[in-house]
């Protein structure tokens, strides 16, 4: 609908004309436990004022019913001034009361005001997602962030369920029939995307954090399914918290503003959690049913810490347009990796930022959809396009830059000043980089230009001369570019130099902190050492930049990596060595070698759960296809061994266990998988819990050796919704023409597919092996591509999109087939829908290259 994608212009029209003074919202759930029920009452009152008496503007709701229409006491037809999404509203005055009554529709897709029915035990449950402009949904609004207002929110629903908002709980009054309200205080001036209604028949624990500005009741919410689960989970998610309270608090120098704080673990979520002040809602997938490596808990962690830390810095003081969006997850990304580091026991965060989150940076950097960190938002839809790993994971890398190139103390300080100034206000990136001039005392608008305005990653490399002696004689950082984002930055960049010791570990005996700037920077510091057996470009990962080992150093990385004691130096140095071979300039094979003779090793939990999926792509789409089944069989045999040696217990033996089962191909390995489930084969400290239960299932699907009836009866032990998501998953691995049929149907065809079901099918529907299955679907994915956002909303399509493309065919065939789609049949398809049939292009490009370097 055009209407629901409002413009800058529009946006910054509206907010020249009025202000808003107060919101009330009048919710009526009463209908929400009947079967069927797809709609809810909605009430809004807005005041506002118009700086222009008899101009004209708008209010947003989307996908209503719209039964009344009052402005300033007159009665409006709703026919006449609600359409496209929109409310036109005419002869304003200088102060104004607007009031529309409406049914708006409860989502399933986890957008607007998302309805839930738990299939353990029948027991509703609502939330709302409104991030990025999905208030309307629920509510009447000018939905723009720079409209920032009190909000009153009663809410009306079964008096037995728990109802939650920004504003602390109040008393229930109790009404007719079963039902009550709820009266909630009126809230701080805030935005219309961080307001927040959930209710049902939630599980509540109260806790509290009492700090140096006074007690803030902490409360932790779930489904009464998972209640187990929330208490198992209960002390470290209290204590994890107070620890971000007591860190942020100190560090920001700006008392926590809401008042209270709860964390709603919420069923079928899109994202990992959401911000809404004082009222954070979380996946509740982090209520773990089953064991899981370190790696879960301590991402479950930077969950927490971000979503607190986007209390000052998104809630308190927000971005005027969603131009600056990346400023807001960017800043809430790095805060929450230096507050584990610094206040919980996760202390070697930042190398599992390396490990993985940093490379899904690199890997959106490369891509041709790659923008700048800082990208011209026009409208809504550029935000829905541009908001993924750049916004995040590099935007936090560079924030990590900026740290390091201005000093933390400087930074800090001008941090504080930055919540002082703008407290409940609105801002622009150039107020807090103004903050920060301020502080460090340094020119910060050329360092913003050219990290935040222009996108590609830049490759450091070192350069150099050794003489006789051993010694360097010349020793330079060359910078390069890619040809279609050429510019070179300036970095911050540690360079550690490594040597073996008696004891036969490497060890760092020697670190330079330099600037590097331009296409070569000469390191004098470095000229008359002695050549090291390895060298490390940015060691302590100061910048983001993919970095090259020298072939000495590379050949001491292959030989002996699992001897580095330093976590995040070995990080780096497994980065390298996976950057180097996704541009073809390391074969696959030699990768998988390296994880296979260093990852048992690995002391990282990220390491540990991440490389091996590294090297599983490498194996499936990167290695020549002549040599490919020899190499699946050397990982597979790999893995088993693996898991034969792993301490009983671990996140080892944990994360090889899944890996043997996903790169399970001979009749040995599937006898294997068999007999796990069955119990006849067993490895001490090993529990066969419920998620191993289904990879092992989902494998044995995808092998050919697990059928409808199989998937049912583990379904018949495990009947909740995360059973259901996996046993869809299951159906959707098996390598039959009916099967793949009917997971496509499910994915890429029917809207009422739930969102988790959906995403669940699609990321196992693209299975390596089933090569000859799957062949169909290169010409079905891209005839089915033009339709899938209006068929399935930009949500559920941009995951399908995104992970059903063919990238496991990586053939010339296949890429002949995209490119000419994209030549002559692509005219009129959605940005947003083209945007992932170019990228999965580009994949499968990088396959092709891979795959030529592996056949050397």
């Amino acid at each position: 609908m055009p209407g629901t994608n409002l413009t800058r212009d529009e946006a910054t029209a509206r907010a020249a004309l009025i202000d808003v003074t107060s919101y009330t919202v009048d919710l009526d759930l009463t209908l929400a436990e009947q079967d069927g029920v797809e709609t809810f009452g909605s009430t809004t009152t807005i005041a506002f004022t118009c700086r222009e008496p008899a101009a004209e503007t708008f209010a947003d709701l989307v996908d209503a019913t719209v039964h009344e229409v009052t402005l300033n006491g007159v009665a409006l037809d709703p026919a006449e001034v609600y359409a496209d999404s929109r409310l036109t509203l005419t002869g304003l005055q200088a102060d104004n009361t607007l009031v529309v009554r409406a049914d708006c529709t409860y989502s399933h897709t986890g957008e607007g005001l998302h309805h839930f029915v738990d299939p353990a035990d029948g027991r509703v449950y609502l939330y709302s997602q409104f991030e990025v402009p999905d208030a309307r949904r629920v509510f009447t609004t000018f939905e723009q962030p720079d409209l920032k207002a009190p909000f009153t929110f009663n809410v009306t629903a079964p008096a037995h369920w728990k109802v939650v908002s920004n504003s602390p709980t109040p008393e229930p009054v109790p009404g007719d029939s079963g039902f009550a309200t709820w009266h909630f205080a009126p809230t701080k001036p805030m935005s219309t995307y961080i307001t927040a209604i959930v209710a049902g028949d939630y599980y509540e624990v109260q806790d509290v954090y009492e700090g140096a500005h006074g007690v803030i009741p902490i409360g932790h919410f779930s489904r009464q399914s998972l209640k187990d689960q929330l208490d198992a989970e209960r002390e470290e998610l209290v204590s994890l918290t107070r620890q971000s309270f007591e860190f942020f608090e100190r560090e920001f120098g700006f008392p926590y503003p809401f008042g209270k704080y709860d964390q709603l673990y919420v069923p079928e979520y899109n994202m990992a959690g959401m911000e809404n002040a004082g009222t954070v809602t979380i996946r509740d997938e982090y209520l773990p049913r089953s064991r899981q490596p370190r790696s879960f808990y301590e991402f479950r962690c930077s969950v927490i810490t971000h979503e607190m830390a986007h209390m000052w810095f998104g809630d308190l003081v927000t971005m005027k347009w969603w131009d600056d969006l990346w400023l807001n997850e960017s800043f809430a990304e790095w805060a929450c990796y230096w507050a584990q580091v610094e206040a919980t026991p996760y202390k070697e965060a930042w190398t599992g930022f390396t490990n993985a989150r940093k490379q899904t940076g690199y890997r959106a950097d490369a891509l041709p959809s790659t923008h700048p960190i800082a990208t011209d938002m026009v409208d809504l839809h550029a935000v829905e396009v541009n908001f993924d790993m750049i916004t995040y994971a590099k935007g936090a890398s560079v924030l990590k830059q900026l740290v390091a190139w201005v000093g933390l103390q400087p930074f800090l300080a001008g941090l504080r000043q930055y919540f002082q100034d703008h407290a409940y206000a609105n801002t622009e990136f150039t107020d807090l980089l103004s903050a920060l001039e301020k502080s460090s005392g340094r020119e910060l608008s050329g360092w913003a230009q050219e990290w935040l305005q222009t996108a590609g990653t830049n490759t450091l490399a070192p350069a150099f001369e050794v003489g006789a002696d051993g010694a360097y004689t010349s020793f330079a950082v060359t910078q390069s570019a890619p040809a279609d984002h050429p510019t070179l930055r300036r970095h911050r960049l540690g360079i550690g130099l490594y040597n073996t010791n008696a004891e036969g570990r490497l060890v760092r005996d020697d670190y330079v902190e330099v600037d590097v700037e331009g296409e070569r920077t000469e390191i004098a510091e470095l000229v008359g050492k002695t050549q090291p057996d390895l060298l490390l470009l940015n060691d302590g990962d100061l910048t983001f930049a993919k970095i090259r080992l020298d072939p000495a150093s590379l050949a001491t990385a292959v030989a002996g990596l699992s001897t580095m004691d330093d976590s995040l130096a070995r990080a780096l140095i497994w980065g390298a060595a996976w950057d180097m071979t996704r541009d073809a300039e390391m074969r696959a094979t030699d990768f998988v070698e390296l994880v296979l003779g260093n990852i048992g090793a690995e002391t990282d939990s990220w390491g540990v759960s991440r490389i091996p999926v590294y090297a599983a792509q490498a194996v499936t789409v990167y290695s020549a296809p002549a040599g490919r089944a020899a190499l699946a069989g050397q990982w597979e045999r790999g893995l088993r061994k693996l898991l034969e040696n792993a301490e009983p217990g671990t996140d080892h033996q944990l994360t090889f266990a899944r890996s043997y089962a996903a790169a399970a191909h001979s009749d040995d390995a599937a006898a294997d998988l068999e007999a796990l489930l069955d119990g006849t084969l067993s490895f001490e400290g090993l529990s066969v819990d419920s998620e191993l239960r289904w990879a092992l299932v989902n494998n044995l699907a995808r092998l050919g050796r697990a059928d409808d009836a199989r998937i049912d009866a583990e379904l018949e032990r495990d009947n909740t919704i995360t059973g259901k998501e996996h046993a869809a998953a299951a159906r959707a691995a098996m390598p039959t023409a009916a099967a793949k049929d009917r997971a496509w149907q499910q994915a890429m065809l029917d809207p009422s597919t739930p969102n988790e079901t959906a995403r669940s099918v699609v990321n196992s529907f693209m299975r390596a092996g089933q090569e000859e299955v799957l062949a169909p679907y290169v010409d079905r994915y891209l005839a089915d591509t033009a339709g899938a956002i209006d068929r399935l909303g930009f949500h559920r399509a941009s995951v399908a999109l995104e992970f059903i493309f063919p990238r496991v065919l990586a053939t010339e065939e296949t890429l002949a087939k995209v490119d000419d789609w994209l030549e002559n049949h692509s005219a009129g398809v959605d940005p947003g829908a083209l945007r992932y049939v170019r990228e999965g292009r580009a994949d499968i490009a990088r396959s092709l290259a891979a795959q030529a370097k592996d056949a050397e």
